[in-house]
């Protein structure tokens, strides 16, 4: 049947049984992954049943299968969206022409390299997560929080898959590091800053799945068009699972801000510590944060890699279709520079700015998840609006990253930005106090204090299922 998924050893839709070198090759990595989840996954859970979905096909419609499971038999593989016959590429100097089934040799380097540094994040991000099961604040977000997990450990399979199908004696070794590297690691760490950034509380979790999961969205969205087609059509079926990360880290904010809300009409702005919630500016120093790493994540906004990847066609932009021209030849992007300590306009050649046209369908989509935060404010009654600050804010990656800004986006002076600093972004204190409200909360649908319910179950379960058997 069309996209459905084998039930061998390694779960898959791509015939593995037909390639015995690579199947063996696979075969062998697998222990040595589930040794990393069972040294770096969720910590004291491993043997508990969760209600987890899992693929057993890759149709739109009704490709999840929800049951128990216990994680490390999670029915982890190697899903692709079912090839077209007929795809040809659709941007860059090759438009047109069929797209590739191999790689070529001319971008054997740069393709490796797209691939191990997505794969990378995917292992990162369990790791940064690997104790927050200790303080969940429910079982449906302990649920949640393992969905979360499961799946970035089948993306790295997805990953794997190509280094090992595509790249020889390269693409196997780049496959054993990445269970080597560590997140925060001194010595070995993983490749992007952002993903090596621990992730103590609930609330840096859901700004994670947010902010840095969402820009994970529109990477996987750029490479889904790729004119690789292997990768494109595994990072189509990646996004398909990608879309619940993204749900709970809405969601989690939302419910914290709406919580926050009732807390500030009971007991006033200056009670909600005392109450057991979480104040509204802690939440936004929060997002400043996250949103600011994030943006990094899409690399320098004058980028000749971009470029390249843009004119070769290894990555395209998101939902390259709603483009009318599609070469990026002849067209400029403007953008904000500094010089003489004064911000100009400039205009750069729209392929060397592509990173900045990612970055803007990504802020344009956070922006969403914002005016649905603030409508819960206003729903409450109240007339305080969260922000994200400006794309040159706490910048680490890019032309503004030598340089201080206000959330504000106003250029300012180091003394300056040091002196506002603890308004702006998280404090030791901040996080200490946020980490003082992370008890466990495991009785079926209850709620931590610093929390709202969520409005519906999973799967059209109720609140109150089970959904981690403890």
């Amino acid at each position: 049947m069309p996209g459905h998924i084998s039930d061998e050893r390694i779960p898959n839709n791509v015939d593995l049984g037909g390639d015995k070198r690579l199947q063996r090759a696979l075969e062998r990595w697998q222990p040595d992954f589930i040794d990393w989840w069972m040294d770096m996954g969720p910590e004291g859970f491993q043997v508990k049943d969760i209600y987890l979905r899992t693929a057993i096909s890759v149709e739109s419609g009704g490709w999840a299968h929800f049951d128990y499971v216990r994680m490390p038999e999670y029915r982890w593989g190697i899903f692709l969206e079912p090839r077209k016959e007929d795809r040809v590429i659709g941007f860059g100097d090759e438009m047109g022409k069929p797209v590739w089934q191999e790689v070529p040799g001319e971008y054997r380097n740069m393709l490796r390299r797209i691939i191990v540094t997505q794969a990378d994040t995917e292992p990162a991000s369990v790791e940064q997560q690997r104790l927050l099961g200790q303080t969940a604040p429910s079982l449906y977000d302990l649920r949640n929080l393992f969905q979360v997990n499961v799946e970035e450990g089948r993306h790295l399979w997805a990953m794997v898959y190509l280094l090992h199908s595509y790249f020889g004696r390269d693409g196997r070794e780049e496959a054993e590091e990445l269970l080597d590297r560590r997140s925060g690691d001194e010595d070995h760490p993983r490749i992007l800053q952002a993903f090596n950034w621990p992730i103590t509380d609930w609330l840096h979790f859901f700004c994670f799945t947010m902010f840095t999961d969402r820009d994970g969205k529109f990477q996987l969205g750029a490479l889904a068009e790729s004119a690789f087609d292997p990768l494109a059509r595994t990072t189509r079926f990646m996004l398909t699972e990608e879309a619940h990360h993204l749900f709970v880290g809405d969601t989690g904010l939302n419910r914290v801000v709406r919580r926050t809300a009732e807390l500030m009409r009971q007991h006033g702005d200056d009670g909600v510590r005392a109450a057991g919630g979480i104040p509204l500016d802690l939440i936004q120093r929060y997002i400043n944060l996250w949103y600011s790493l994030s943006l990094d994540l899409f690399g320098g906004e004058i980028s000749s890699n971009a470029a390249d990847f843009f004119a070769t066609g290894l990555k395209g932009r998101w939902k390259e279709d709603r483009y009318e021209e599609h070469t990026g030849l002849g067209q400029s992007y403007t953008m904000n520079k500094v010089e003489d300590g004064r911000l100009i306009e400039e205009d750069v050649p729209m392929r060397n700015a592509m990173n900045e046209v990612l970055r803007d369908a990504y802020v344009a989509d956070c922006m969403k998840g914002l005016a649905r935060w603030n409508k819960s404010l206003v729903k409450a009654g109240l007339s305080d609006q969260l922000t994200l600050p400006d794309r040159k804010f706490h910048r680490q990656i890019g032309i503004y990253a030598d340089m201080h800004f206000s959330p504000t986006g106003d250029l300012i002076d180091e003394a300056t930005f040091e002196k506002h600093a603890s308004s702006w972004l998280p404090t030791d204190e901040d996080q200490a106090y946020v980490a003082s409200l992370m008890k466990p909360v495991y009785e079926p649908g209850k709620m931590a204090s610093w929390i709202a319910p969520p409005l519906r179950g999973i799967n059209g379960r109720d609140i109150e299922f089970e959904y981690v058997r403890l």
